[in-house]
């Protein structure tokens, strides 16, 4: 005589969120790999994203319909539902943390270590076309008052050198971050500044953000004042504060290297 063996039926909403969420994830990598390797612009790059971000929510809320139907009926799918929690996690991860540094920030776009003098970006034909035509014109005065509000920590750097030792460990600091330098004019002359001029990249999108270096002689010192803005958006979420520290961080660390 032959057994029947039923198995306990599958939740099909807990199977869609985990497909769901994997078809988010897939996407959201690509976004990121298409925005990185400059074969789409911002705009484009940024929708897929967010595109890739609406799927894993979706799959969130049908994760929780599943979860409902499982604990009521008894079907299959608690995995498919923790997988789909996991891979959600994973692509909201980032967006989230934006949106806490979005609330616990002031929205700035354009950071100085110098707010009475802010360093201008050069206007040479060559630094122009790497930045796509953007000048960054002067910061407002309401964004410097904000600015010393929430990184009173972003200040003037001076070293204990001449102009061009202190030049030559600037040099070796921009390399050190991997920093295009797109501009540069080595301090002398009757002014005696000198500025380097350079792009950086957000690290996860790879979206571009300009720097300007200026270098001036003091009596047996040298000022380095760091400007570090940013192209697109209202909102830099603290990045171009974190750039400028980092890279005071990396003088040091040249610094103790010599």
């Amino acid at each position: 005589m032959r057994r029947l063996i039923l198995e306990e039926p599958w939740s099909g909403a807990a199977l869609w969120s985990r497909r769901l969420a994997l078809f988010g994830l897939a996407v959201g990598c690509i976004s990121v790999v298409l925005a990185r390797s400059g074969l789409v612009d911002v705009t484009a790059g940024l929708a897929v994203f967010g595109a890739a971000v609406t799927v894993a929510c979706i799959g969130l809320l049908l994760a929780g319909a599943g979860a409902v139907v499982i604990w009521r009926t008894g079907r299959r799918g608690v995995g498919s539902i923790v997988g789909c929690v996991f891979l959600s996690l994973l692509l909201l991860g980032y967006p989230a943390w934006l949106a806490v540094q979005a609330i616990r920030l002031p929205p700035l776009t354009d950071v100085s270590t110098d707010l009475i003098d802010p360093p201008d970006f050069a206007r040479s034909s060559r630094a122009l076309a790497a930045r796509a035509g953007v000048a960054h014109d002067l910061i407002p005065t309401e964004a410097r008052e904000a600015q010393r509000r929430a990184f009173p920590n972003v200040s003037p750097i001076v070293l204990d050198l001449d102009v061009e030792e202190a030049w030559e460990i600037v040099l070796k600091a921009v390399a050190a971050r991997k920093w295009l330098v797109v501009d540069q004019v080595k301090p002398g002359g009757r002014i005696g500044v000198g500025h380097i001029d350079a792009i950086d990249k957000t690290l996860v999108m790879g979206f571009p953000e300009d720097v300007t270096i200026r270098v001036r002689p003091l009596a047996g010192q040298t000022r380095i004042d760091i400007r570090s803005a940013s192209r697109f958006g209202r909102h830099d979420f603290g990045d171009n504060a974190r750039r400028i520290q980092r890279f005071a961080q990396e003088l040091q660390a040249q610094l103790d290297a010599r």
